[in-house]
């Protein structure tokens, strides 16, 4: 086997692990040259360098492994205009973090107001069955102090929905700290739980508001959004296949809109779960807006036309409606809810 390095040699002539190029192989990204029959061994050829080089390189710039894929098989002057595009797009998406991150440093060094004003939130729920579902089984909730949307499946997820919900509205009228209110919540979805039949479960994304802030529990892929400074910015993250495949590099956000498998949950909240939810203290300051939904709003309408109706909208009922309308324009495959809710001054 002339010109041929095993699978250790190769790994640290190119730099990268044993792991990645098996990945790699498995992804028919970087192929070995031969395998041997007998041990499965796996040996590269020195030609193969110079792509896997390329495709270290492109892994340190983060650049999705689909990505990569696709640019390998250009030509280099296609595929240097790739390797452009694709920094321009994170440079832009690195200038909003910085303007939310210079948002929060100046948020958290200046003088808390919080002694003389006051917050609440002004909200509206609405749901809807779309244009093919026979029936809803999403329950959409905007009270004082909680907003909750949850979207249920199974024989009874209509009821499983509403119990989640109703778990946490019981909290609204607790007496809640930022020490223990994720706990309370969690302790409130683990109770509803209990009582859900087999085989039907649901997704649940809720804000419970503990006087100075947000508290965010969330599991499945429903999602929360705040609409801050003009820039929308996604609080929550899916647990489903198609987001896991997506964070492994396996596959684009664009592939995962036409996976057979991406209303798949990995995580929901049932009698037979095991995974806890996403728990976490929210930031809320004046002028945030923020948006609660079911998938039957995210799978359809964009992030951008999402913002864009947050953005024109007058109020959070105006909101509510018109992405919901949005919604149904685009076909209302499935049954979407929405919470919108303005965090707004009261006094001074």
């Amino acid at each position: 086997m002339e010109d041929m390095l095993t699978i250790g040699a190769f790994a640290r002539a190119c730099r990268l692990s044993p792991k990645a190029l098996r990945l790699y192989d498995e992804l028919d990204l970087l192929r070995p040259a031969r395998v041997d029959p007998e041990t499965g061994y796996r040996y590269y050829a020195l030609a193969q360098l110079e792509r896997a080089r390329l495709v270290a390189w492109l892994r340190r710039l983060g650049m999705p492994l689909a990505r990569i894929r696709e640019m390998c098989a250009l030509a280099p002057q296609a595929a240097a205009r790739e390797v452009r595009a694709y920094w321009t797009g994170v440079e832009a998406e690195t200038a909003v973090r910085r303007d939310l991150a210079e948002f929060l440093i100046d948020q958290l060094t200046t003088t808390s107001r919080r002694d003389t004003t006051m917050l609440e939130l002004r909200h509206s729920a609405h749901s809807d069955r779309g244009r093919v579902r026979p029936a809803n089984q999403d329950t959409a909730y905007a009270g004082t102090r909680l907003l909750a949307v949850a979207d249920g499946f199974g024989p009874e997820g209509g009821p499983a929905s509403s119990a989640a919900v109703t778990a946490l509205r019981r909290l609204e009228t607790t007496d809640l700290g930022a020490a223990n209110v994720l706990n309370l919540l969690e302790e409130a979805l683990q109770e509803a739980a209990h009582g859900m039949t087999e085989d039907t479960g649901t997704t649940l994304t809720a804000l419970l508001w503990t006087g100075s802030g947000l508290a965010l529990v969330h599991i499945g892929d429903s999602r929360g959004y705040v609409l801050r400074d003009g820039g929308l910015f996604r609080i929550t993250h899916d647990h489903t296949v198609v987001q896991s495949l997506i964070d492994e590099g396996r596959l684009t956000p664009e592939e995962a809109t036409s996976h057979p498998q991406r209303a798949l949950l990995l995580k929901a909240l049932s009698p037979t779960a095991t995974e806890p939810p996403d728990l976490r203290l929210q930031d809320a300051a004046p002028g945030d807006r923020y948006l609660l939904c079911s998938d039957g709003l995210s799978t359809v309408v964009p992030d951008a036309r999402i913002r864009d109706v947050l953005t024109a909208a007058s109020d959070p009922d105006s909101a509510v409606r018109s992405l919901i309308a949005a919604a149904n324009e685009a076909g209302g495959p499935d049954n979407v809810s929405c919470v919108v809710a303005d965090v707004v001054e009261t006094g001074v």
